[in-house]
């Protein structure tokens, strides 16, 4: 096997029934590989997206509301002659959040699964040594960041 890029119409892609033969079975391949790419960058784009919203999501706590922020109980408990009096008691989050943090880390899990898998499925097909499988990839990476990434801004 070659190990430099080629311009060809016949290739093996993958496994052993993905064997191209033609230039109408190129065109194909090329298409396939190319909206797998772009899925790929799509699911990138909303494993980040899944991880934002989750951390932007307020809390469903009813008591967290009633808590003062952050800022403004170091300066109460800056001028407090007794900070230990004034410390806000932790509270413990309802089980239905903590099963919402269970569904979404397994749902990510999955998600970087996916995505792991056709990463390297992805990088096999470069490592054909086809130059339009190759191309493919690119245009496919350009395409689904292109179409993805306004997605990020409207978390």
């Amino acid at each position: 096997m070659s190990m430099t890029f080629g311009v060809s119409s016949s290739v093996t892609l993958l496994f052993d029934f993905w064997d191209v033969h033609g230039p109408a079975g190129m065109v194909l391949s090329v298409f396939v590989v190319l909206l797998l790419t772009v899925f790929y960058e799509v699911l990138k784009v909303w494993r980040v997206w899944l991880g934002r919203s989750s951390k932007l999501a307020p809390p469903h706590c009813p008591e967290a509301a009633s808590l003062p922020s952050h800022s403004d109980t170091i300066s109460v408990l800056e001028s407090s002659p007794s900070e230990s009096s004034l410390t806000p008691m932790a509270s413990h989050p309802p089980v239905s959040n903590t099963r919402n943090s269970w569904l979404l880390h397994c749902i990510q899990t999955v998600l970087h699964m996916l995505q792991v898998s056709l990463g390297y499925m992805l990088m096999l097909c470069v490592m054909s040594y086809n130059t339009w499988i190759f191309l493919g990839v690119i245009v496919g990476s350009v395409l689904g960041y292109f179409i993805s990434f306004p997605l990020l801004g409207q978390t």
